[in-house]
């Protein structure tokens, strides 16, 4: 799957350890009951796919050298996980130091689940010998079981004596439940007349719904930012990103995406919206929108990512709301798994869209590394080549290009195809 680049940004290895001052580590502490996910469909295209032969990592930390700036943002869901609650708390004064998190299981609907995501934080808080309100606590995996405290407990001097700068892909790992493929990117920018660095990695690949999801993003950068423009930088890209990918129309219990700035790149710093805040912000758009396109790439059974880019709306929200319509649609999806160029789905999806629009200004093409396809124009169909279709639908990138009119509004969503898989790996996700 090809890198996306929006701007002045190099992308680089090293996941969460790229930025400067952060350790991380993952290892196997007995919460895991299955092998890790086969990984075959992905080897062609990333040589860091994962070995499937071994039970995976289920525990993992993220630590900074030094206390940083920290912001976040969480699940939209009335149900929310109990590390979701306490992470909300350590984080009401802009600081933390480290992420603790786990697999297998959400600790979610649990009597004991605030008692046991607090006990995680003094766990991390007492081995590293520092602050317990430092700590952001996250947990994945299945909704309902209680959460056994006593593996993550003994497993702890482990998984701090493992620390190391380059410890990215033992703690990705850790985090991944139905992922086939690992998610993470880094890159470096420019702030003033230093060089910045940006980290994140995410799990997600099902309940991915728009307004956050089954996602789980750690994002590190040695950017000297203000908590206040930290926080606003996360909540205005996660909008335009994250927010925009679905994959079966679920909204998960326990979504969580935090940024730690360490502000060891030695950068002036960045306290008002400058020059500087629009660099970060491009930057961090960079990392979440390519870890968006990697989630709903990595859609459960998913074969296909699509990519809905709609333009000449009245308004950006205009534009959103068609996007996310054709993406979120079942007919479509399905027709994009079975590589048919039936656009009448598209149109549905649009026509249904709570939006305004004239429906004789409505353009569509589908396009990918093949070619590109006329299938709509002026609300109507056009002729066009099956034999052609077949080959656009053929890749494993597909982009659905609407325009509305000319209107200045622009949005772009990520979705997937809708397999007979996705069935198979949610019928028996508990076994």
């Amino acid at each position: 799957m090809d890198i996306k680049k929006i701007g002045d940004v190099k992308f680089i290895d090293g996941g969460v350890c790229a930025s400067k001052g952060f350790r991380a580590n993952g290892i196997q502490c007995g919460l895991a009951h299955k092998p890790l996910a086969n990984t075959e469909k992905n080897s062609a295209e990333s040589d860091n796919a994962l070995p499937s032969a071994k039970k995976k990592n289920d525990l993992a930390l993220i630590v900074a050298d030094k206390n940083c700036t920290a912001a976040a943002v969480y699940t939209t869901n009335k149900v929310k996980g109990a590390p979701i609650i306490v992470t909300k708390k350590h984080l009401e004064n802009g600081t933390a130091r480290v992420v603790i998190v786990n697999s297998v299981n959400a600790n979610t609907c649990n009597p004991d689940g605030i008692e046991k995501a607090n006990k995680m934080c003094e766990l991390a808080a007492n081995q590293l010998g520092i602050d317990v309100n430092d700590v952001i606590v996250a947990s994945t995996g299945v909704i309902g079981q209680v959460l056994p405290i006593e593996p993550i407990a003994e497993g702890m001097q482990e998984l701090a004596d493992g620390l190391s700068y380059d410890g990215n892909k033992c703690a990705l790992e850790a985090i991944m439940t139905t992922d086939t493929m690992p998610k993470e990117i880094a890159l470096e920018f420019q702030a003033g007349s230093r060089t910045c660095t940006m980290g994140g990695m995410l799990k997600g690949s099902g309940m991915i719904h728009p307004n956050m999801a089954t996602t789980l993003t750690f994002i590190t950068t040695d950017t000297d930012i203000s908590a206040e423009l930290l926080q606003r930088a996360l909540s205005d890209v996660v909008k335009v990103t994250l927010n925009r990918v679905s994959v079966d129309g679920d909204t998960s219990t326990n979504d969580m995406v935090c940024v730690m700035a360490s502000g060891s790149a030695g950068n002036k710093p960045i306290i008002h919206e400058n020059e500087d805040f629009e660099a970060f912000e491009n930057a961090l758009y960079n990392v979440m929108m390519n870890l968006a396109r990697m989630m709903a790439r990595d859609g459960e059974g998913a074969t296909k990512l699509i990519e809905c880019a709609v333009s000449g709306a009245e308004t950006e929200k205009i534009a959103e709301t068609i996007a996310k319509s054709v993406i979120t649609s079942s007919l479509f999806k399905t027709a994009m798994f079975g590589e048919d160029a039936n656009w009448g789905r598209i149109l549905c999806a649009v026509g249904y869209a709570e939006a305004d629009f004239d429906i004789d200004k409505v353009d569509v093409k589908i396009s990918s590394k093949n070619g590109c396809i006329h299938v709509c124009e002026n609300g109507a169909g056009v002729e066009f080549s099956e034999e052609t279709a077949k080959k656009v639908l053929a890749e494993e990138e597909i982009q659905i290009i609407i325009s509305l009119g000319n209107g200045a509004g622009s949005a772009v969503a990520w979705g997937c195809d809708l397999t007979y898989d996705y069935v198979k790996i949610n019928g028996d996700y508990r076994s």
